[in-house]
């Protein structure tokens, strides 16, 4: 577990600021790209497309996902056909639904058909999986994001979802599952266990690479220093002149 060079999952970054997309580029564990619209806004990226043709003129050669923002699957439609333009490593990123609780997959269905790569993402339930496999099945290359760290928030287990999804797409040759908004590196790890294809990762667990096999001891160690460094830099202070002991 300690060299991630062994593991068969596939690490993809997650993120939408340029200079780290651009560091990670240089690391050979990355195997590709996502980004969303929520991170977007959270980089301060003001201009989408201007953004997005950025990054794939400075990446050519990994797959990277990008998502429309339409809520009418007309336009979805468009905003798709057109991204798919862009560069021939899109994968053009399909919520699973609408905010009308209106499903995507008869345009799912459509664009893959079409030899359109997509990344159907937000997918929370077994449900969900099975919909959009039978929807992207005999289509183009094609992943399917299940937002594993979401169902964790719930206080329900990813893998109950993961697993069978796994035995699923095993004989569907065209599409890969995902291991979608990881809580933590412990993630990559179960990921690679039960045979997911694909784990989107932040540059915050990203940074966390160095501790894999980190001897614990040690760790502890500089934990209680790092607890003591910050007592002294705060000028903590405790008067126990004036205690008596009964």
């Amino acid at each position: 577990m300690s060299d991630l060079r062994f593991s068969k999952v596939k690490i993809f970054a997650d993120g939408a600021e340029k200079r780290t997309i651009l560091d990670l580029y240089a690391n050979p564990l990355i195997q590709g790209f996502t980004t969303n619209p929520s991170l977007m806004r959270k980089a301060g990226v003001n201009n989408y497309e201007e953004f997005a043709r950025d990054i794939l003129e400075a990446i050519p050669d990994r797959p990277i996902s990008l998502e429309v923002f339409a809520d009418s699957f007309d336009e979805m439609e468009e905003q798709a056909r057109y991204m798919a333009t862009w560069g021939k490593n899109v994968y053009v990123k399909i919520p699973v639904m609408n905010t009308k609780r209106e499903p995507s997959c008869a345009l799912v269905r459509k664009l893959t058909g079409d030899g359109i790569k997509l990344n159907v993402t937000a997918l929370l339930t077994l449900e969900q999986v099975c919909r959009v496999t039978a929807a992207l099945e005999g289509g183009a290359p094609a992943y399917i994001s299940v937002f594993a760290g979401r169902i964790a928030d719930t206080g329900r287990d990813p893998l109950t979802v993961i697993q069978p999804a796994v035995s699923l797409l095993s004989s569907r040759p065209n599409i890969e599952l995902i291991w979608a908004s990881p809580r933590e590196l412990l993630n990559i790890f179960q990921a690679d266990a039960v045979g997911c294809d694909i784990i989107t990762v932040t540059s915050d667990i990203l940074k966390k690479l160095c501790l894999i096999g980190k001897d614990l001891t040690e760790y502890s160690l500089e934990t209680v220093a790092m607890f003591r460094e910050d007592a002294v830099k705060s000028n903590f202070a405790i008067d126990v002149g004036t205690y008596v002991q009964l």
